[in-house]
């Protein structure tokens, strides 16, 4: 898997797969113009080749989201205390990517625990089993700009839940 800048961010959209469907549709017609018209219309390849390329597209968006997930996984489970900028050095996975995966995992209750808020380093981070989902309550204060959680300590430096400066 090759890696580009904002993937994980960038890469699937709804947007596109309606217009992989109107190309798909304007295929399927000119298709069955040919049929009606005993014609040939080759411009239904290009709108059928165009639409079909455009779902594939999404389709490896969608595989390659979840092979970054497990690569973020996997590097908690090796290094339960490991940083966000030490796991963009280790994977080459951007520092805005990897904060995006560990706030998605978090949120689907696979990944738990705290950043800390002085360093910015990990601690006590655990991969969660699919089966056993905890949500996490803390205190309104201050709130962080990158996740919007809210920033118990006063002098924290880093956001807890996300591991972003602030």
């Amino acid at each position: 898997m090759k890696y580009s800048q904002n993937q994980y961010n960038q890469g699937f959209s709804i947007c596109a797969l309606i217009i992989a469907g109107v190309f798909f549709y304007w295929g399927i017609s000119a298709f069955l113009n040919i049929v009606w018209h005993f014609g040939f219309n080759w411009m239904g390849f290009v709108w059928f080749g165009l639409g079909a390329a455009i779902l594939g597209s999404q389709i490896a968006a969608l595989v390659n989201r979840s092979k970054l997930r497990n690569i973020v996984l996997q590097e908690h489970r090796h290094n339960p205390n490991i940083s966000v900028e030490e796991i963009s050095a280790n994977t080459g996975i951007s520092v805005r990517d990897v904060r995006a995966i560990i706030l998605d995992l978090k949120a689907n209750g696979m990944l738990r625990g705290q950043f800390s808020s002085s360093t910015g380093e990990a601690k006590s981070m655990e991969v969660v089993p699919k089966l056993d989902k905890e949500l996490v309550t803390q205190e309104k204060s201050r709130y962080c700009s990158n996740c919007g959680t809210p920033i118990e300590s006063e002098n924290a430096a880093f956001c807890a839940y996300c591991g972003s400066k602030l």
